[in-house]
């Protein structure tokens, strides 16, 4: 039997992180291959994309340094391609980054309303009944941060954290797009510092697996270079690596690892929401009392 993780309780980091893990080893099967059925083609289409990106920049970049050749005519013909590339490289992302997103926290719905046993039927259907949404809020959610950014970081920083659980409100208390993102601030309210905290450990935690993740293409890049050997070409275009297929492999393989790593924040994020919920509402007690009260 699958130990059942009860989301609606109160949680401090050390239990979150301990239940994220147990919640993805109990669920490894089921939510990993319904993430791939939902984004695989998307998933595809993005590191293809990206791929060929890489490719055409180290291509740019020799073009603009000593005149190398470029399957496309001339540099602005590079320069168009690239931006383009750029661009639906972007609306790519987005697309996995809110079907990925929709798929964990409706599978984890399913979960809690089921005590476990999820369907994944309804998960799917649920995910493009809510495709636009999704869209629509990621949007949203990128500009408010964005111009946050801007406004001397500090507002930026002050949105983090509405923005981090601004999806849950909109799927677990079913509200709009308009109502989640002005919900988000008054939930909040009270939990900023908490949330904050708890949210800076974890991106911290995952920034460091994520650099070693990253240390196999960092010590391929500085082998081309020649920095161990000793051996740098002053004359050698330094972002030539940009076109190197073992480059472009390593750099892709990565990413795809940081993509499934991705998601240890995602479920943090739905543990910190129901953290805060469960303070201001207890719902998962009073579900829990009336469960107790049907009990024959």
């Amino acid at each position: 039997m699958k130990q059942f993780i009860q989301f609606k309780k109160q949680r401090e980091l050390g239990e979150m992180l301990s239940d994220v893990f147990t919640f993805l080893r109990n669920e490894f099967k089921l939510f990993f291959s319904l993430i791939l059925k939902i984004t695989l083609p998307y998933l595809v289409f993005f590191f293809i994309v990206f791929g060929f990106l890489g490719y055409t920049f180290g291509d740019f970049t020799e073009l603009l340094t000593n005149g190398g050749n470029s399957p496309f005519e001339g540099e602005e013909m590079s320069a168009l391609i690239i931006i383009v590339s750029i661009l639906v490289l972007s609306i790519a992302g987005i697309m996995v980054y809110a079907l990925a997103y929709s798929t964990t926290l409706h599978y984890i719905k399913s979960y809690t309303e089921n005590n476990g046993a999820v369907n994944a039927d309804v998960v799917k259907t649920e995910v493009k009944d809510t495709f636009w949404s999704f869209i629509g809020l990621s949007i949203l959610k990128g500009m408010a941060l964005g111009i946050g950014l801007m406004l001397c970081v500090i507002p930026g920083i002050y949105l983090i954290v509405p923005m981090s659980i601004v999806f849950c409100i909109m799927i677990f208390e079913k509200k709009s797009v308009m109502d989640a993102f002005s919900d988000s601030f008054k939930f909040v309210k009270d939990e900023w510092w908490m949330t904050f905290l708890v949210i800076f450990v974890v991106s911290l935690i995952i920034g460091v697996i994520g650099g070693v993740l990253s240390l196999p293409t960092t010590i391929y890049t500085y082998i081309k270079m020649g920095v161990f050997s000793g051996e740098i070409d002053p004359g050698a275009n330094p972002l030539s690596y940009f076109k190197d297929p073992i480059y472009i492999f390593l750099n892709l393989l990565s990413y795809a690892f940081k993509f499934f790593l991705n998601f240890v924040t995602i479920i943090v994020t739905i543990f910190l929401y129901f953290n805060i919920n469960e303070k201001k509402n207890f719902t998962g007690t009073f579900e829990k009392i009336d469960s107790l009260g049907n009990t024959e």
